[in-house]
């Protein structure tokens, strides 16, 4: 399959996790590869293990900064003059704790990268969207995004964020052809996960009980997602929140 033959991708929190792994499914389909991260180095051991794949090009950037974000827009549409496809990814999972103890710099902390970080990306990505006509915009939330948890009261507050964030800008954007939708992914084996569970005091046996189908999801089914919903034969989605979680929301 060779859906995105040629077509721009930027993801950023590219250098591991789910960003990586979606990377290395646009490359098996030809796509050219943006990756952002604030963290050069594990963007330059990402980079080259990706090479093998196809055509990968980093971008240091803190996505919180608007300048940065700036720059890594610029970067791409200089570099390649388009961007077709948004994964708009990176995240930060913040302290654990009851909203008692949390301060308001624990809250800034999260808000900053995933609410902050989310917007300046739809900000600068969907005005090259609007002039080139078209467009797709992935969004990472949770399933903490759709309901309620304890313990994470910031992170919680910040994937609810993203989803008014993507039906506010679907619906802008929808007259210039751009689609927005986000992902919500169950607890997964990344490294944000390890976090948490440590900073909850359980383990991965006993969390994965909650999950109806047993198991934590993997990168690659949060990666299998965001191509869907960036494959054009998704063109009549959009404003969307699309589920990745082995059955949570159902609870």
């Amino acid at each position: 399959m060779t859906n995105f033959r040629d077509k721009v991708v930027i993801i950023t929190g590219g250098a591991g996790g789910i960003g990586k792994v979606t990377a290395e499914k646009f490359l098996d389909q030809e796509a050219k590869v943006v990756l952002v991260d604030l963290f050069a180095d594990q963007l330059a051991q990402t980079k080259e293990e990706l090479k093998p794949r196809g055509e990968v090009h980093i971008i240091q950037a803190d996505v919180s900064n608007e300048e940065d974000v700036k720059k890594y827009v610029r970067e791409t549409v200089d570099r390649y003059g388009k961007i077709d496809v948004f994964f708009n990814n990176a995240g930060i999972e913040g302290k654990v704790a009851p909203i008692t103890e949390q301060n308001v710099e624990d809250l800034d902390k999260v808000l900053a990268v995933n609410v902050r970080g989310v917007f300046l990306g739809l900000k600068h990505v969907l005005a090259v969207m609007k002039d080139q006509g078209y467009g797709a915009v992935i969004n990472t939330s949770s399933v903490a995004g759709l309901h309620g948890s304890p313990g994470v009261t910031p992170y919680i507050a910040s994937k609810h964020a993203v989803v008014g964030l993507t039906k506010a800008t679907a619906i802008e954007f929808a007259p210039y052809n751009i689609r927005v939708n986000s992902v919500h992914p169950s607890p997964a084996n990344t490294r944000m996960m390890r976090s948490l569970e440590a900073g909850m005091g359980i383990d991965e046996a006993t969390l994965a009980k909650s999950i109806p189908l047993g198991r934590y999801g993997e990168a690659p089914d949060v990666a299998n997602l965001v191509l869907f919903l960036a494959d054009d034969k998704s063109d009549f989605l959009t404003g969307g929140q699309y589920r990745v979680d082995g059955g949570m929301g159902a609870l």
